[in-house]
């Protein structure tokens, strides 16, 4: 078994503690948790949360498991307003660097994170999983989301699985961009952890 198998499968039993769902262990801070792995994992770990997500959804389980994909919530977002088709054929004609700067307003932090709340009515939330975050990248951005959600989430725990590393300081997507400061969320998993 792999370490990310092993890291994987720590996962649901980490979740579903009570050190977990009361936060107990985290003193006050925010409870933001991130899992990360290496990007050519993402079928894996897709997959990995989809099996999951339905065990914890059963009727037997004790927690409510509540899952936002990001892509699919941008989606939502510019179907809502009617800009999907026109974003993509202005990408197509203009390009990425056009339709970032027209989508600014509409996709930033602030109605990001609105919309994220409102899609899983987050009072009802046990935790939450959040997906998708290299494939809405870059038209959103994790800590920018990140800096704005806690205001909105009070004490519900997130999960963001992150296609990268996360070192407890530093977010680096994809293990290939430019890292961006967030030190308010710790690894859900550490590698020793997983091995």
């Amino acid at each position: 078994m792999s370490n990310l198998e092993r890291r994987l499968a720590a996962i649901q039993a980490k979740i579903t503690s009570k050190e977990f769902l009361t936060g107990r262990q985290l003193g006050g801070d925010i409870p933001y948790w991130i899992f990360d792995y290496p990007p050519e994992e993402e079928l894996r770990v897709r997959d990995h949360v989809n099996h999951m997500l339905r065990r914890l959804n059963s009727d037997a389980s004790p927690v409510r498991a509540c899952h936002v994909d990001l892509l699919d919530l941008v989606r939502t977002m510019l179907e809502g307003r009617r800009l999907l088709d026109k974003a993509i054929e202005m990408q197509r004609k203009k390009g990425d660097a056009t339709v970032l700067n027209a989508l600014a307003a509409e996709l930033g932090p602030e109605p990001v994170a609105d919309a994220f709340v409102r899609s899983v009515s987050i009072e009802t939330c046990s935790f939450v999983l959040v997906t998708g975050i290299g494939a809405s990248y870059p038209l959103v951005r994790t800590h920018g989301l990140m800096n704005t959600l806690h205001s909105r989430t009070g004490h519900v725990p997130i999960v963001f699985f992150y296609p990268g590393r996360y070192d407890g300081q530093y977010l680096r997507l994809f293990d290939s961009m430019p890292e961006s400061a967030y030190y308010r969320a710790f690894r859900l998993v550490s590698d020793s952890e997983g091995s």
